[in-house]
Order: C-alpha cells, then sequence, then structure tokens
C-alpha cells in the first residue's frame, strides 16, 4: 500500500499557506509527490516544499493563477514533464473581497467568481484530460458553509462557493464513468490568513452558532481531506466539516 500512495501526484493550488500549506505537508508527508502551487507568496510555497523533502516526500512549486487558463495549462504541464501523471486535483485557491451589494464594485466582485469559480474550471478542465485518459483521478474542491447560506457582506463569495458546489455535482456526473470522482469540501471558519480577515463580531457569530461552540483547524481538514482521497466509492457529495447544522 505504501508504495502505491508514493506514486501518486497531487496538485494542490493555493498552498503556500493557510488550508492549502496544510493539505499539501499532509500529501507529501505520506509519501505522496505534491505540486506546491502559489501566485505570490513564493517563499511560502519554498517553505512547504522543503518541509515536505524533509519528511521524506517529494515536491516541487510553481507559480500559477488559476484565474488565467494559460498559466493552468502550463502547471499542469509542467507536472506531466516531470512526473508523467496527475491522481489528485485539490481546487483550494480562493480569496475575499468583503463588501455589500451597495458598495461592491464590478472588480471585487469578477476577481472573487474569477479565483474561486473560474480557477477550478481551469484546473478541472486541465486534470479530466490526463485523468480520463488514465481512467482514474480524484478531484476535490473547498467550497464553503456560506455558499448553501448566503452571508450578508459576502455576495461574490457565496455565489462564488455556492456555484463551485454545482459545478462539483455536474462534474461529478460528467466524469464518474471515467473512474474520477469528485467532491467538495465544506471545511468551516479557520484562523488562517484569509479568515483573520472577520470582526471579532462575526468570529463570535460563527463560534455561537458552531454546536461544538469552535472553530475549523485545518490540520483537521487536511487529514480528512488525505483520507477520502483513498476511499474510491464517494462522489459527487458535498461534505460539511463545520458542526455549523445546515
Amino acid at each position: 500500500m505504501k508504495a502505491f500512495r508514493k506514486q501518486r501526484v497531487v496538485i494542490v493550488t493555493g498552498a503556500s499557506r493557510g488550508l492549502g500549506r496544510a493539505i499539501a505537508l499532509c500529501f507529501g508527508g505520506n509519501g505522496d509527490r505534491v505540486i506546491v502551487n502559489y501566485l505570490s507568496h513564493e517563499q511560502g510555497a519554498a517553505d512547504v516544499v522543503d518541509e515536505i523533502q524533509r519528511s521524506a516526500g517529494k515536491a516541487f512549486s510553481c507559480r500559477a493563477d488559476v484565474r488565467i487558463s494559460a498559466d493552468v495549462d502550463k502547471m499542469f504541464k509542467d507536472t506531466i514533464e516531470r512526473w508523467g501523471t496527475v491522481d489528485i486535483l485539490i481546487n483550494n485557491a480562493g480569496m475575499t473581497k468583503d463588501g455589500v451589494i451597495l458598495r461592491m464594485t464590478e472588480d471585487d466582485w469578477d476577481d472573487v467568481i474569477a479565483t474561486n469559480l473560474s480557477g477550478p474550471f481551469h484546473c478541472i478542465r486541465a486534470a479530466s484530460k490526463i485523468m480520463i485518459g488514465q481512467k482514474q483521478g480524484h478531484i476535490m474542491n473547498i467550497s464553503s458553509i456560506a455558499g448553501i447560506q448566503g452571508r450578508e457582506g459576502q455576495a461574490n463569495y457565496s455565489a462564488s462557493k455556492s456555484g463551485l458546489i454545482s459545478f462539483t455535482k455536474a462534474c461529478a456526473h460528467e466524469l464518474g464513468r471515467f473512474n474520477i470522482k469528485v467532491n467538495a469540501i465544506l471545511p468551516g471558519y479557520m484562523p488562517t490568513d484569509m479568515g483573520d480577515k472577520i470582526t471579532d463580531a462575526k468570529l463570535n457569530r460563527i463560534i455561537g452558532e458552531n454546536a461544538l461552540g469552535r472553530v475549523s483547524k485545518p490540520n483537521e481538514i487536511a487529514d480528512f481531506i488525505y483520507h477520502l482521497s483513498l476511499m474510491n466509492n464517494v462522489s459527487g457529495q458535498i461534505i460539511n466539516l463545520d458542526s455549523r447544522i445546515l
């Protein structure tokens, strides 16, 4: 089993920090070969690669803006040239530009939709070409409870994550006949760089809505995603790892 796990090639977008970093380290620490994608945090990505290599894993960093299809295509091309395949894609890269609708600019709307929804589209389109040929693969999209509930001040983010949920289901239908699994994860609020932007009042409300009165931890989410990647009969699912009851 260990030898099989070491053969897997995993692309994690937005892996230089936060949840993406935890996911990359989890897969790398378990012997998988990891592509650490980043946009602007080059040193953070390099640190993740170094840590994976110190744990006897293999990794390389790759700058690519998931909003740009040419960048994504090059990332997949570089991966194939180096390691010959892509077994797992984890669409983690995301962003927020919060604001009430009346004050939200078109750029704020477009940037969030482009990163959180068009980015996964570009990556899944590139990955599916490879995975269909090899008749196997697993794609996991990091969505959000905001995509189900909607959140005031986050119309763009909520819309992007809601779209990602429906996109996940559509891809699972299309790609299942090729033995490609597609799932979405709702990780819950985490005190990462992106999560730290919220106010104390919003944080207290999130914790108050949580049945366990706590926040999520990136390492716990990463461990779940790793174990999900080992399952062969789960696809098209929207998996809530938060204790805010839907």
